[in-house]
């Protein structure tokens, strides 16, 4: 007799990058093309073909969650992110109710009924790239939306009965006052979605913003400490649980998960790797890696303490020993010192960072 086949169902997260915009944003370091539809066909085909190449590779797997990010994603079109849904379907063993994200700008997103259409295809959740509702400061970052079309994008998404709605937002952009960072998170709130992400402004090499540093004003790192501990302080009562992209919590959770199309990356069968930023290369068939790594368990145990410090559930002392066998008990003792500082807090199954440890977390982990 034949050994009987043993199915392990480890979770996996696809993320699918669609390099694809309207125009590039003066800070955005991420892969991105404008004013290159006529590629989009043949890059949906070549995502197609990558990921039925990879599906073999994950049959020990249940897919739980599908990013499609960019770039923006909406810019593909419905027809175009439908098939490539319907790739993932039927290659890959998907779980029951899987988060199935697409990022939009919300000049892209203001047509209900391709949002309908989209919810139909298997869309539960919708990244909007909101950063500010200061039309002036939209305009100075080379967002091409205003203010009155996000409202109208919200609008279009609840029409569309999508019920699991994000916006992003920025702080710490060129020129922008306290009064208007309170301004945005008053109008993000009163907009009712379902999750609110926050980032602060970091000026990437190569970026135009980078490159106007010297000519422009940006908040410095107090006034970007006071607009994040005053987005702490005002959204603590606002977060609703269960709403948390759960496949942003892998890369925090160090979870698998696979990249396709330039520039994405992975970190899958204990490899991470990274795709070359290269469209034309990748429509041809060539899957390029720029990088490729494979952590050891030294390195994955201390990358396990940072990410998870940084979360606000904090790190589980018991899981930690359990996963990478050994003793939790020197970082301890160093965290007991921060928390005499207010910087760290100990909770029921370890340790998290207070929100002023957030803003000192790599000397605390690094310490």
């Amino acid at each position: 007799m034949g050994k009987k086949n043993i199915r392990r169902d480890h979770p996996l997260g696809l993320y699918l990058h669609i390099p694809f915009c309207k125009a590039k944003c003066a800070y955005c370091d991420f892969y991105s093309l404008a004013r290159s539809e006529e590629k989009m066909d043949a890059y949906t085909a070549a995502l197609q073909r990558h990921l039925v190449e990879v599906a073999p590779q994950a049959d020990c797997h249940i897919v739980d969650t599908v990013y499609f990010g960019g770039g923006t994603p909406s810019y593909l079109g419905v027809k175009r992110l439908t098939e490539l849904l319907k790739t993932v379907k039927k290659h890959y063993r998907l779980a029951k109710e899987p988060e199935i994200t697409v990022e939009a700008n919300p000049d892209s997103a203001c047509d209900w009924k391709a949002l309908r259409a989209l919810r139909r295809a298997g869309v539960n959740r919708l990244s909007l790239g909101v950063q500010s509702t200061d039309d002036a400061l939209l305009q100075a970052i080379g967002r091409v939306h205003t203010f009155a079309q996000v409202q109208e994008a919200v609008a279009a998404a609840r029409r569309a009965k999508i019920k699991n709605l994000s916006l992003d937002l920025i702080y710490g952009l060129p020129g922008q006052t306290m009064a208007q960072w309170e301004k945005t998170l008053q109008d993000a709130v009163d907009l009712q979605p379902e999750h609110l992400s926050c980032y602060g402004l970091k000026l990437e090499p190569g970026t135009p913003l980078f490159a106007r540093q010297g000519e422009l004003t940006f908040p410095d790192d107090d006034a970007q400490a006071d607009m994040y501990l005053y987005a702490v302080e005002t959204l603590e009562d606002f977060a609703k649980p269960g709403f948390a992209s759960k496949h942003n919590l892998k890369y925090w959770l160090l979870q698998e998960y696979a990249g396709f199309g330039p520039g994405a990356h992975s970190d899958f069968g204990d490899v991470r790797y990274g795709y070359l930023r290269d469209i034309d290369r990748y429509i041809a068939g060539e899957l390029v890696l720029s990088e490729r790594e494979t952590i050891s368990r030294r390195e994955r145990d201390m990358e396990y303490i940072m990410l998870r410090l940084r979360t606000t559930e904090g790190m589980n002392i018991r899981e930690f020993e359990n996963r990478f066998r050994r003793r939790f008990d020197p970082l301890g003792a160093r965290l007991e010192v921060y928390a005499d500082h207010g910087l760290a807090q100990r909770t029921e199954q370890g340790w998290r960072l207070t929100p002023r440890g957030f803003l000192v977390s790599n000397q605390i982990i690094g310490g």
